[in-house]
């Protein structure tokens, strides 16, 4: 209860969520000499094993597979394991984390139910295309990578699985995109009430690591400047959504206030203070 009060006092979110967890998209830890030699020896265990034929064959083939996915992803499980890694350099990509905190004027069951169904996030998130629940806990996510950008118009969108890690009902969501996503994410949303039947305080924290690769460098490149942006504007659009029924407009507005809404507003939402931080 003291924790409570206190959140609601500051405002600020801080328990951080889980880390994102590093899969072969992100971290690289096969050196470029050893890459080239598992490939020509994945090649050619593959071609061995499948003329072969039978148990040995196959066996042999699936060794050339593993040798051969070692050697294009620069990733070893193995490696990963017991801590050795001979690429040379620090391969995995900077975490993007953003924060944000606000105060929507509806009940915290309210809101807390509209964020669980994960379908909603794409309504207010302006950088997701879509959500989709597979099951009560997992979920397959696709974003946009492009950004406006010629350079990323032609970059297909990028997707990965995530699923909930930590529930506690009407109180707080922590999710997490699951070993060897393409992208790293994680976050955590809290659900507390406001002083004075004020509404419901909303402290969310959403952390990213961008692959690696062609379409990874483009992300941290072109992507994050605006992605960082954009959360803290979809945090708002989610207030405007659940108060008024309406969602603001922001496309070609510098300023970022919205002047058109893509519903009918049902009643003007109560004014509260927002607080936000950015960390890279």
């Amino acid at each position: 209860m003291a924790k409570t009060t206190e959140l609601a006092k500051s405002g600020v979110l801080d328990i951080a969520p889980v880390d994102p967890i590093p899969s072969g998209s992100s971290l690289i830890n096969v050196g470029p000499t050893e890459r080239y030699l598992s490939v020509g020896a994945g090649a050619l265990l593959l071609t061995i094993g499948l003329r072969r034929g039978g148990l040995g064959g196959l066996l042999t083939a699936a060794l050339g597979g593993v040798l051969t996915y070692r050697g294009a992803t620069g990733y070893c499980p193995i490696n990963s394991a017991i801590g050795r890694d001979t690429s040379g350099e620090k391969t995995e990509t900077d975490v993007v984390e953003i924060s944000k905190s606000v105060t929507i004027n509806k009940p915290r069951e309210e809101v807390y139910r509209f964020w669980r169904q994960l379908e909603n996030l794409p309504l207010f998130m302006q950088h997701l295309e879509s959500v989709t629940q597979t099951d009560n806990l997992r979920s397959h996510w696709v974003a946009k990578v492009s950004t406006g950008n010629a350079l990323t118009r032609a970059l297909p969108a990028v997707e990965w699985d995530a699923e909930i890690v930590e529930e506690e009902e009407n109180s707080r969501l922590v999710w997490r995109s699951v070993p060897g996503a393409t992208v790293d994410n994680s976050g955590e949303v809290r659900f507390i009430d406001a002083p004075g039947n004020w509404g419901t305080e909303v402290h969310a924290t959403i952390k990213y690591r961008a692959p690696e690769g062609i379409i990874g460098e483009a992300v941290v490149k072109l992507f994050n400047p605006a992605f960082k942006q954009m959360i803290k504007e979809d945090i708002r659009r989610f207030k405007r959504l659940l108060e008024a029924g309406e969602i603001p407009t922001i496309t070609g507005q510098p300023s970022g206030r919205a002047n058109e809404h893509e519903s009918i507003p049902k009643k003007q939402p109560t004014k509260h203070k927002e607080h936000e931080g950015v960390v890279l």
